[in-house]
């Protein structure tokens, strides 16, 4: 019989006393003691950690959009494409984590929803603001934040800042000496003519306009991996619940469904027609 494998022979560290440690760096006790079950259903600890992850891989989002935008608007278009597909990748990281939630039942959902308060994924402000980032901003969306006035004040400051869409059209108007498409706007971004005119013209002439030619597709790719996110979510809501209304008050599979009809990019996806 072979002697047991030990790590310590090739250099591995083993002793670890007075040294920031794997778990020290990434601050595990915190993060694998914050799933507090209100009932005793088995799947609870299920439906506590998808969210958790959920909303660490949205604060990576939030973290990689910001940055994208301050380089979109500095003109500095490349190194903005990586993490444009970095979120994209996200959000395909995410849609896979719905085949996960929907191995829970009706039956295993009833058993700790009524726990769950009001407390409902409609609440999620990390959600609100990459929303508000990609430049679906509605000011109603704050009332539900309203019990926390440090969140408020930070989606108002995201309202009051261009949205990363904004930038990329900054840039597309400057490249072809054109007026700025749009103001800024706290609301929600309405399809322009004038817009999807610019498009065409780097459409129809990509290798002229290669940097914005790759930053069209890149916004487009983002947001189909967002839009398979939402219509996953639908369609989990439904297996699991059907029509029931949702636990924060919204009609549920309603409320969702109208969602998908949101487009955050729409000249991208109409000048699709016309090329």
């Amino acid at each position: 019989m072979t002697d047991a494998y030990d790590p310590g022979t090739e250099g591995a560290r083993t002793d670890m006393a007075g040294e920031m440690a794997y778990a020290d760096y990434l601050s595990l006790d915190p993060i694998l003691t914050a799933q507090h079950p209100r009932s005793r259903a088995h799947d609870e600890m299920l439906f506590i950690v998808q969210h958790q992850t959920s909303e660490l891989w949205m604060r990576l989002v939030i973290h990689e959009l910001t940055a994208a935008r301050d380089l979109i608007a500095a003109g500095d278009l490349p190194p903005a494409f990586k993490m444009i597909t970095r979120v994209a990748r996200i959000f395909e990281q995410l849609n896979g984590a719905w085949d996960v939630l929907r191995t829970m039942t009706p039956s295993d959902y009833t058993a700790f929803r009524g726990h769950l308060g009001v407390s409902s994924g409609f609440q999620s402000w990390q959600y609100r603001m990459i929303e508000f980032l990609l430049g679906n901003r509605n000011p109603h969306m704050l009332k539900p934040h309203a019990p926390r006035p440090d969140v408020v004040a930070a989606l108002e400051a995201e309202l009051d800042r261009p949205s990363l869409y904004d930038v990329a059209l900054d840039q597309l108007a400057a490249r072809f000496g054109a007026d700025r498409p749009v103001p800024y706007l706290r609301a929600p971004h309405e399809a322009r003519s004038e817009i999807r005119g610019l498009w065409r013209r780097v459409y129809e002439d990509p290798r002229a306009n290669w940097a914005l030619y790759d930053l069209a597709e890149k916004l487009v790719d983002l947001e189909d991996y967002f839009r398979r996110w939402r219509f996953n979510h639908v369609t989990t809501v439904e297996r699991v619940i059907g029509f029931k209304r949702g636990t924060g008050g919204t009609a549920g599979v309603p409320y969702l469904r109208r969602m998908l009809e949101v487009e955050l990019f729409p000249e991208l996806w109409q000048v699709r027609g016309e090329l």
